[in-house]
């Protein structure tokens, strides 16, 4: 196998188990929303006691679930994707798709989000953001770090797909145009 493979689906390896990473490991935290929210309810509906702070820690969770599981997703063919063609595709026609999307249209919508939330973070971490509910979480320049953290992430996982292409792309065994690959 030539070199420039070997290093593209290196790279692409180690790019998807950050990915592969970080989901597993916010995943976790969807089994904690489900159970927080039932005490919530709990507490509001019989004990009639209020909980913002669990409150706001749900919508925390499910806030950093969102953001930074969006490269696992990724990773694993889980966005949405208007494949009335695609899935027809044979695997060179579908890495030059997902290498020319990810190229002209994610990495591009990844930059866009990084910078243009760098300004809004850094402001919030001024003045140590909080909860404008009484009693809520201190900690919403904390979630919205989250925003620049899931650009990144999602860029690497972009780049990632990127040299899965190419990999498939430089490989003269993936030159059959009629092998139809329905992974």
């Amino acid at each position: 196998m030539p070199l420039a493979i070997r290093v593209c689906a290196y790279l692409a390896d180690l790019l998807d188990s950050v990915s592969e990473f970080i989901g597993r490991s916010v995943s976790w935290l969807t089994i904690i929303m489900v159970i927080i929210s039932c005490v919530v309810v709990v507490l509001r509906y019989v004990f009639e006691i209020g909980a913002t702070a669990l409150q706001d820690s749900v919508t925390y969770m499910h806030s950093t679930v969102f953001l930074l599981g969006a490269a696992y997703a990724l990773n694993h063919g889980g966005q949405v994707r208007v494949d009335v063609f695609y899935r027809n595709f044979n695997r060179r026609k579908k890495a030059w798709v997902d290498a020319i999307g990810s190229v002209l249209f994610l990495l591009p919508m990844c930059g866009l989000i990084f910078f243009s939330s760098l300004d809004y973070v850094e402001q919030s971490w001024a003045v140590k953001e909080t909860s404008r509910d009484p009693n809520g979480l201190p900690f919403v320049y904390l979630l919205k770090t989250l925003l620049p953290v899931a650009a990144a992430t999602l860029a690497l996982q972009a780049i990632a797909e990127c040299c899965h292409a190419l990999a498939t792309l430089m490989n003269p065994h993936s030159s059959e145009e009629s092998e139809v690959d329905h992974a």
